[in-house]
Formats: structure tokens, sequence, C-alpha cells
């Protein structure tokens, strides 16, 4: 994990631990850490810099640090990770319970916090990478968002219905790799195969029409006689 790109925001009106912490951070390969001391700012400053990560004080100068977290999740899922004099479990529990990831008490270790810091976007990093992999396939000049059941091409989206999506995703996730009608009919249908060899190829010609600059000369979605069909893409 880079840590140069990455931008911390820091909400405290104490001076003194702004720059100690900003510091410490930047001597820890945070690239870019971004300081506020009032909440209204604050907020300000998230939706403007859109940061990594939030270090937000619970008591500020204009208001209460949980409110300034609520309007953060509101829009947003980053690490917010509190500090704060409050070392009482009700604060702590508050705290987790509005949407912190992390609880830190005054006084504290400028280091500790850096430490605490980065296992938060080592861990927001992670999760991004495996929501991608999990929802996001690339296949040549296609790309498929599971989670929003959207195929596009060059970037140009491509309306497709319920079947015509099903298809699409087992060719997608199988690429350039001979799929059976026997197969296609047990995953997309979930049924066997026999009685439905017309309705494969009626959905498979209206997939072509959606996919192919010329259908009845398929470039990606092939038939390969006898066996079945394959969706040629290639790494772009």
């Amino acid at each position: 994990m880079s840590l140069t790109n990455k931008m911390v925001l820091i909400i405290d009106d104490e001076e003194d631990i702004l720059r100690l912490i900003q510091t410490v951070l930047i001597k820890e390969g945070i690239g870019h850490v971004v300081t506020s001391t009032t909440a209204k700012d604050g907020f300000t400053q998230f939706q403007q810099k859109q940061p990594d990560l939030v270090l937000l004080d619970i008591m500020l100068p204009d208001g209460e640090g949980y409110d300034v977290c609520k309007q953060i999740r509101n829009i947003s899922n980053v690490p917010i990770l509190f500090l704060s004099a409050k070392a009482e479990e009700i604060d702590r529990i508050l705290g987790f319970a509005i949407g912190g990831d992390d609880y830190i008490t005054k006084p504290f270790s400028p280091k500790e916090v850096a430490y605490r810091v980065k296992a938060q976007l080592r861990r927001a990093d992670f999760s991004q990478t495996e929501e991608k992999r999990d929802f996001i396939i690339k296949a040549g000049p296609f790309k498929l968002n599971e989670q929003k059941a959207e195929l596009t091409k060059n970037g140009e989206i491509i309306e497709l219905k319920r079947k015509e999506l099903g298809l699409m995703t087992y060719f997608l996730q199988n690429p350039n790799l001979v799929i059976s009608k026997e197969r296609l009919c047990d995953t997309v249908w979930g049924e066997d195969f026999i009685g439905f060899d017309n309705t494969i190829m009626v959905h498979i010609r209206r997939l072509r029409e959606k996919i192919e600059e010329q259908p009845s000369n398929p470039k990606y979605l092939i038939t390969v006689k006898g066996l079945g069909y394959k969706l040629i893409v290639k790494d772009e």
C-alpha cells in the first residue's frame, strides 16, 4: 500500500495536537495531511478534499465531533478515528455506535496514532480491493458491475434483460472458453437442457444484437459448432 497518495484530515481545536500529529503522519509517509479547528470547517474540508481518513476530536468549539461523524457517514464510509479526553466506556461505545472505526483517548502517543491510522488505511484498501474483485469483471472492451447489474462496452452502457445479463456474466467469468448449451442452461436457467435448445439460441441472438457491431457475423460471442459458445476477448 502506498501512503504517498493518501490524505488524512485532522479536526481538532488544539493547535499543538494538530501540528504534532501532522508532523508524525508526514514522517510516517502520509502524503497529504490537512487540518481544521472547527466542526463546520472540518466538514467543509471533508467535502472539498475527500480525504482517505479522518482524525476527529469530540469536543470542538462549535459543536461535537459526534455530529460531524454523522454528517460524514451520510455520504462516505472512510475510516473515522475519534480523538478524545473522554475515557468513559459510554463515550467509547457511542463513538463506535455512530460510525467511528477507532477511539483514541488523550493523552496519547503520536506514534501510536500514526500506526493506528496506517492500520485503518490498510483495511480500507483491502476492503476496496475485495469489493472490486467481487463485483467488477473486466474482459476486452466489456466491464460488468455485478452489484449494479450494469454492463458497459468501451464505456457505453448496454441495456440487458435478466437472462441476457446472466449469460453475459457467465461468459465474462469464463472468457475464451467454450461453454456448452447444457452448462448455460444449468447455470443461467437452473434447469435441465432438454427443451431449452431454442430458448438458448434466441437469447444468444438477442445478446449478440446488443454487444456486436455485426450480429450476423459476431466478433466476440461466437458459435463453436457442436460444442457451444465462446466469448472471445483480448486484454486491452
